[in-house]
């Protein structure tokens, strides 16, 4: 049995994360490219130095981290410093990405491994596409986006729509799914019950 690739993807809010974890307790390996992301702007990550060279110092902490807050305020205002920062951080993080991937490919031996990369701009960045063999799209309705992230995140609503303006549409992550699992009105139960159906159809 082959090694599977599922790209996982979804718009903010959407229950990706969710869905990602009960995947993973099914038995997948994850990769979560959000992690990466942090990792590689946390003190001593490979995007520190060339975060400070682009955008200066006042965007480190005093820990040697990319101050997120600042940055995510600067962003939220500028769409061509959104672009500059994308071009430094999405290399670095679909780099290791791939090397994670890898790493699981040979870990599994020739044998059935289904390996979930939690990719949040997979749909956007029009480059992930070709890395997997399936992409599975958690989708909502945009209204449901929004209050859950001001419920978890503290944000404003326009704060939220924002973010959304940024990200593909609803649309076109669904013209770009394989699958898609509804996730508006499911108790944790029954969106448990849809993943571990799909889980069997990926070979778990």
């Amino acid at each position: 049995m082959a090694v599977r690739r599922i790209g996982l993807t979804g718009g903010i809010g959407s229950g990706k994360s969710t869905v990602a974890s009960l995947l993973a307790g099914c038995g997948a390996t994850l990769i979560d490219a959000d992690a990466i992301a942090r990792q590689v702007t946390a003190p001593g990550g490979a995007a520190v130095q060339e975060i400070a060279r682009h955008f200066g110092d006042a965007f480190i902490t005093a820990q040697g981290a990319m101050d997120r807050e600042q940055m995510r305020q600067l962003v939220f205002h500028d769409p061509a410093a959104r672009q500059r920062l994308e071009a430094v951080i999405h290399p670095l993080v679909r780099q290791e990405t791939l090397r994670q991937v890898g790493q699981a490919e040979r870990a599994a031996k020739g044998g059935l491994a289904c390996i979930v990369i939690d990719i949040p701009l997979l749909v956007e960045s029009g480059r992930w596409r070709q890395q997997v063999d399936h992409v599975l799209v958690v989708d909502c309705l945009e209204a449901t986006q929004i209050a859950r992230v001001m419920a978890r995140n503290g944000w404003t609503q326009e704060a939220v729509e924002k973010i959304m303006a940024g990200q593909a549409s609803r649309a076109q992550r669904l013209a770009a799914a394989d699958t898609c699992i509804y996730n508006d009105g499911l108790s944790l139960e029954a969106l448990g019950l849809l993943v571990h159906q799909l889980a069997t159809r990926f070979g778990l």
